[in-house]
Protein backbone atom coordinates (compact mmCIF):
# COMPACT_ATOMS: atom_id res chain seq x y z
CA UNK A 1 0.00 0.00 0.00
CA UNK A 2 1.37 3.60 -0.87
CA UNK A 3 1.51 6.55 1.43
CA UNK A 4 -1.16 8.14 -0.41
CA UNK A 5 -3.52 5.24 0.05
CA UNK A 6 -2.90 4.53 4.01
CA UNK A 7 -3.43 8.67 4.62
CA UNK A 8 -6.79 8.15 2.31
CA UNK A 9 -7.78 5.32 4.46
CA UNK A 10 -6.96 7.17 7.52
CA UNK A 11 -9.12 10.25 6.42
CA UNK A 12 -12.07 7.96 5.97
CA UNK A 13 -11.71 6.31 9.10
CA UNK A 14 -11.75 9.44 10.99
CA UNK A 15 -14.43 10.81 9.26
CA UNK A 16 -16.27 7.55 9.82
CA UNK A 17 -15.45 8.09 13.56
CA UNK A 18 -16.71 12.16 13.39
CA UNK A 19 -20.06 11.28 11.65
CA UNK A 20 -20.81 8.29 14.60
CA UNK A 21 -19.72 10.90 17.76
CA UNK A 22 -22.23 13.53 15.67
CA UNK A 23 -24.93 11.25 15.00
CA UNK A 24 -24.70 9.93 18.68
CA UNK A 25 -24.63 13.35 20.22
CA UNK A 26 -27.80 14.42 18.35
CA UNK A 27 -29.75 10.67 18.06
CA UNK A 28 -28.80 9.53 21.37
CA UNK A 29 -30.23 6.07 23.33
CA UNK A 30 -33.82 7.05 21.67
CA UNK A 31 -33.81 8.52 17.78
CA UNK A 32 -35.39 10.76 16.40
CA UNK A 33 -38.25 10.60 18.57
CA UNK A 34 -40.27 14.01 16.93
CA UNK A 35 -39.93 12.29 13.15
CA UNK A 36 -41.13 8.76 14.08
CA UNK A 37 -44.04 10.20 16.59
CA UNK A 38 -45.20 13.01 13.21
CA UNK A 39 -44.00 11.37 10.08
CA UNK A 40 -45.63 7.76 8.78
CA UNK A 41 -42.49 4.76 8.20
CA UNK A 42 -43.44 4.39 4.57
CA UNK A 43 -43.60 8.40 4.37
CA UNK A 44 -40.88 9.31 0.84
CA UNK A 45 -39.53 12.35 0.32
CA UNK A 46 -37.13 14.70 -2.28
CA UNK A 47 -35.25 17.25 -0.27
CA UNK A 48 -31.94 19.42 -1.24
CA UNK A 49 -29.72 21.53 0.80
CA UNK A 50 -29.43 24.80 -0.42
CA UNK A 51 -27.20 27.75 -0.19
CA UNK A 52 -29.23 30.82 1.91
CA UNK A 53 -25.95 32.91 1.09
CA UNK A 54 -22.98 33.10 -1.64
CA UNK A 55 -20.37 30.89 -0.79
CA UNK A 56 -18.24 28.29 -1.62
CA UNK A 57 -18.84 24.67 -1.62
CA UNK A 58 -16.83 21.97 1.28
CA UNK A 59 -17.39 19.08 2.69
CA UNK A 60 -20.19 17.45 0.26
CA UNK A 61 -18.36 14.21 0.83
CA UNK A 62 -18.36 13.95 4.78
CA UNK A 63 -22.60 15.24 4.52
CA UNK A 64 -23.17 12.55 1.99
CA UNK A 65 -21.79 9.93 4.32
CA UNK A 66 -24.33 11.18 7.36
CA UNK A 67 -27.13 10.66 5.36
CA UNK A 68 -25.89 7.02 3.89
CA UNK A 69 -24.74 6.22 7.64
CA UNK A 70 -28.40 6.32 8.73
CA UNK A 71 -29.90 4.95 6.08
CA UNK A 72 -27.98 3.28 3.17
CA UNK A 73 -31.46 3.14 0.87
CA UNK A 74 -30.84 6.98 0.52
CA UNK A 75 -30.54 8.45 -2.48
CA UNK A 76 -28.23 10.99 -2.20
CA UNK A 77 -26.72 13.08 -5.21
CA UNK A 78 -24.03 15.82 -5.25
CA UNK A 79 -25.00 18.53 -7.79
CA UNK A 80 -21.40 20.42 -7.09
CA UNK A 81 -18.05 20.06 -6.68
CA UNK A 82 -15.56 20.60 -3.73
CA UNK A 83 -14.44 24.11 -4.65
CA UNK A 84 -17.50 25.54 -6.57
CA UNK A 85 -18.75 29.18 -6.13
CA UNK A 86 -22.28 28.74 -5.28
CA UNK A 87 -25.03 31.64 -5.73
CA UNK A 88 -28.02 32.25 -2.98
CA UNK A 89 -30.45 29.50 -4.08
CA UNK A 90 -27.91 26.82 -5.45
CA UNK A 91 -28.39 23.78 -4.54
CA UNK A 92 -25.68 21.22 -3.37
CA UNK A 93 -26.94 18.23 -2.20
CA UNK A 94 -30.31 16.52 -3.26
CA UNK A 95 -31.88 13.26 -1.45
CA UNK A 96 -34.61 11.02 -2.02
CA UNK A 97 -35.94 8.44 0.47
CA UNK A 98 -37.10 8.18 3.68
CA UNK A 99 -38.91 11.23 5.32
CA UNK A 100 -37.94 10.06 9.01
CA UNK A 101 -34.29 9.23 7.08
CA UNK A 102 -33.88 12.42 5.43
CA UNK A 103 -34.74 14.95 8.19
CA UNK A 104 -33.14 12.31 10.92
CA UNK A 105 -30.04 13.14 9.24
CA UNK A 106 -30.66 17.23 8.59
CA UNK A 107 -28.61 18.76 11.55
CA UNK A 108 -25.86 16.83 11.55
CA UNK A 109 -25.14 16.97 7.65
CA UNK A 110 -25.98 20.81 7.88
CA UNK A 111 -23.18 21.32 10.52
CA UNK A 112 -20.76 19.48 8.95
CA UNK A 113 -21.77 21.46 5.78
CA UNK A 114 -22.13 24.93 7.27
CA UNK A 115 -18.91 24.74 8.72
CA UNK A 116 -16.67 23.80 5.99
CA UNK A 117 -18.36 26.00 3.35
CA UNK A 118 -17.36 28.97 5.81
CA UNK A 119 -14.01 28.07 6.13
CA UNK A 120 -14.00 27.64 2.11
CA UNK A 121 -16.24 30.86 1.77
CA UNK A 122 -13.39 32.60 4.12
CA UNK A 123 -10.31 31.06 2.75
CA UNK A 124 -11.90 32.74 -1.31
CA UNK A 125 -12.09 35.79 0.33
CA UNK A 126 -8.37 35.76 1.01
CA UNK A 127 -7.28 34.04 -1.99
CA UNK A 128 -8.98 37.15 -4.04
CA UNK A 129 -7.67 39.60 -2.28
CA UNK A 130 -4.02 38.58 -3.52
CA UNK A 131 -4.73 37.19 -6.67
CA UNK A 132 -2.63 38.51 -9.29
CA UNK A 133 0.45 38.38 -6.51
CA UNK A 134 3.11 35.63 -6.70
CA UNK A 135 2.50 35.26 -2.67
CA UNK A 136 1.49 31.66 -1.28
CA UNK A 137 -1.51 31.99 1.50
CA UNK A 138 -1.22 28.93 3.89
CA UNK A 139 -3.31 27.75 6.79
CA UNK A 140 -2.08 27.12 10.00
CA UNK A 141 -2.82 24.62 13.25
CA UNK A 142 -5.26 26.41 14.41
CA UNK A 143 -7.97 23.91 14.03
CA UNK A 144 -11.06 22.60 15.57
CA UNK A 145 -9.64 19.26 17.18
CA UNK A 146 -10.82 16.21 15.53
CA UNK A 147 -11.56 18.20 12.42
CA UNK A 148 -8.44 19.24 11.00
CA UNK A 149 -8.33 16.94 7.17
CA UNK A 150 -12.09 18.30 6.39
CA UNK A 151 -11.23 22.02 7.65
CA UNK A 152 -7.52 22.20 5.86
CA UNK A 153 -9.20 20.79 2.52
CA UNK A 154 -12.19 23.24 2.83
CA UNK A 155 -9.29 25.70 2.85
CA UNK A 156 -7.93 24.46 -0.66
CA UNK A 157 -11.42 24.17 -1.77
CA UNK A 158 -11.32 28.27 -1.41
CA UNK A 159 -8.31 28.63 -3.10
CA UNK A 160 -5.27 28.82 -0.36
CA UNK A 161 -2.64 26.63 0.71
CA UNK A 162 -2.02 23.42 3.05
CA UNK A 163 0.83 24.41 5.31
CA UNK A 164 2.20 21.47 7.37
CA UNK A 165 -0.56 18.63 8.58
CA UNK A 166 0.94 18.25 12.02
CA UNK A 167 4.11 18.40 14.23
CA UNK A 168 5.21 14.87 12.53
CA UNK A 169 5.17 16.12 8.60
CA UNK A 170 7.54 19.72 8.88
CA UNK A 171 9.76 21.30 11.58
CA UNK A 172 8.50 24.57 12.62
CA UNK A 173 10.75 25.72 15.14
CA UNK A 174 8.82 28.81 17.36
CA UNK A 175 9.87 30.98 20.15
CA UNK A 176 9.68 28.60 22.62
CA UNK A 177 11.70 26.00 21.11
CA UNK A 178 14.63 28.81 20.59
CA UNK A 179 13.93 29.80 24.36
CA UNK A 180 14.32 26.50 25.64
CA UNK A 181 17.45 25.52 23.63
CA UNK A 182 18.82 28.70 25.38
CA UNK A 183 20.67 30.66 21.79
CA UNK A 184 21.16 30.25 18.08
CA UNK A 185 24.55 29.32 18.47
CA UNK A 186 23.41 26.18 19.09
CA UNK A 187 21.08 25.70 16.01
CA UNK A 188 23.11 24.56 13.18
CA UNK A 189 24.03 21.95 15.40
CA UNK A 190 20.57 21.11 15.66
CA UNK A 191 19.78 21.65 12.18
CA UNK A 192 22.60 19.74 10.80
CA UNK A 193 21.18 16.29 13.18
CA UNK A 194 17.73 16.99 11.72
CA UNK A 195 19.05 16.82 8.39
CA UNK A 196 20.13 13.69 8.95
CA UNK A 197 17.99 11.78 10.99
CA UNK A 198 14.92 13.30 8.15
CA UNK A 199 16.52 14.79 4.99
CA UNK A 200 12.88 15.65 3.06
CA UNK A 201 11.53 17.41 5.84
CA UNK A 202 11.35 21.37 5.64
CA UNK A 203 12.76 22.92 7.94
CA UNK A 204 11.30 26.69 8.93
CA UNK A 205 12.94 29.24 11.96
CA UNK A 206 10.67 31.64 13.64
CA UNK A 207 12.46 34.99 13.84
CA UNK A 208 10.93 38.06 15.20
CA UNK A 209 13.93 40.90 15.22
CA UNK A 210 15.90 41.73 12.13
CA UNK A 211 19.16 40.86 13.55
CA UNK A 212 17.68 37.42 13.86
CA UNK A 213 16.77 36.79 10.44
CA UNK A 214 20.03 38.12 9.16
CA UNK A 215 21.89 35.37 11.69
CA UNK A 216 19.15 32.95 10.46
CA UNK A 217 19.72 33.53 6.56
CA UNK A 218 23.81 32.77 7.21
CA UNK A 219 23.00 29.15 8.36
CA UNK A 220 22.71 26.08 6.24
CA UNK A 221 19.83 23.88 5.94
CA UNK A 222 16.76 25.81 6.83
CA UNK A 223 14.43 26.36 4.15
CA UNK A 224 11.83 29.07 5.76
CA UNK A 225 12.00 31.77 8.10
CA UNK A 226 9.14 32.90 9.16
CA UNK A 227 8.76 36.62 10.50
CA UNK A 228 6.66 36.79 13.44
CA UNK A 229 4.37 39.71 14.18
CA UNK A 230 6.40 41.90 12.05
CA UNK A 231 5.51 45.07 10.33
CA UNK A 232 5.34 45.71 6.78
CA UNK A 233 8.39 47.94 6.78
CA UNK A 234 10.52 45.42 8.86
CA UNK A 235 8.94 42.76 5.96
CA UNK A 236 10.52 44.71 3.01
CA UNK A 237 13.87 44.95 4.90
CA UNK A 238 14.08 41.33 5.52
CA UNK A 239 13.14 40.53 1.97
CA UNK A 240 15.52 42.70 0.95
CA UNK A 241 18.30 41.33 3.36
CA UNK A 242 17.61 37.94 1.65
CA UNK A 243 17.71 38.99 -1.14
CA UNK A 244 20.85 40.09 -1.21
CA UNK A 245 22.08 36.78 1.13
CA UNK A 246 20.66 33.88 0.70
CA UNK A 247 17.97 34.37 -2.46
CA UNK A 248 17.18 30.41 -2.08
CA UNK A 249 15.47 30.58 1.53
CA UNK A 250 11.81 31.20 1.33
CA UNK A 251 9.76 34.26 4.13
CA UNK A 252 6.84 33.75 5.09
CA UNK A 253 4.61 36.26 7.21
CA UNK A 254 2.70 35.41 10.27
CA UNK A 255 0.74 36.99 13.00
CA UNK A 256 -1.91 39.11 13.01
CA UNK A 257 -2.43 38.82 9.53
CA UNK A 258 -6.21 40.45 8.79
CA UNK A 259 -8.27 40.77 5.29
CA UNK A 260 -7.46 44.29 5.04
CA UNK A 261 -3.50 44.29 5.48
CA UNK A 262 -3.11 40.95 3.61
CA UNK A 263 -2.43 42.72 -0.24
CA UNK A 264 0.37 45.21 1.90
CA UNK A 265 2.12 42.33 3.32
CA UNK A 266 1.86 40.04 -0.03
CA UNK A 267 3.57 43.71 -1.96
CA UNK A 268 6.84 43.31 0.81
CA UNK A 269 7.77 40.55 -1.37
CA UNK A 270 7.71 37.24 1.14
CA UNK A 271 7.18 34.78 -0.29
CA UNK A 272 4.50 33.06 2.01
CA UNK A 273 1.68 34.39 4.37
CA UNK A 274 0.15 31.92 7.20
CA UNK A 275 -3.37 32.78 8.04
CA UNK A 276 -4.71 31.34 11.31
CA UNK A 277 -8.28 32.94 10.51
CA UNK A 278 -8.74 30.88 7.90
CA UNK A 279 -10.20 28.14 10.22
CA UNK A 280 -10.28 29.52 13.61
CA UNK A 281 -12.55 32.86 12.22
CA UNK A 282 -14.62 31.41 9.92
CA UNK A 283 -18.14 32.12 10.13
CA UNK A 284 -20.75 28.88 9.08
CA UNK A 285 -22.05 29.88 5.82
CA UNK A 286 -25.82 29.76 5.67
CA UNK A 287 -27.56 26.75 4.15
CA UNK A 288 -31.06 24.74 4.98
CA UNK A 289 -32.70 21.57 4.02
CA UNK A 290 -35.90 22.28 2.09
CA UNK A 291 -37.91 19.40 2.03
CA UNK A 292 -40.09 18.77 -1.26
CA UNK A 293 -42.16 16.09 -2.21
CA UNK A 294 -43.80 14.08 0.74
CA UNK A 295 -45.53 10.48 -0.87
Amino acid sequence: MSSGQADSGLRCDLNLNLISLALAEDLGQQGDITSRAFIPAESVSRARIVAREECVASGLSIATDVFRQIDPQLEVHRCCAEGDRLAIGDTLIELQGSTRSILSGERTALNFLGRLCGVAMLSGRYADQVKGSKVTLLDTRKTTPGWRQLEKQAVKAGGCTNHRMGLYDAVLVKDNHLAALGSLEALPGVISKLRGEHPALPIEIEADTLEQVERLLTMKGIDVILLDNMGTTMMGKAVTLRNNLSPGILLEASGGVKLETLRQIADTGVDRISVGALTHSAPNADLSLELGHVC
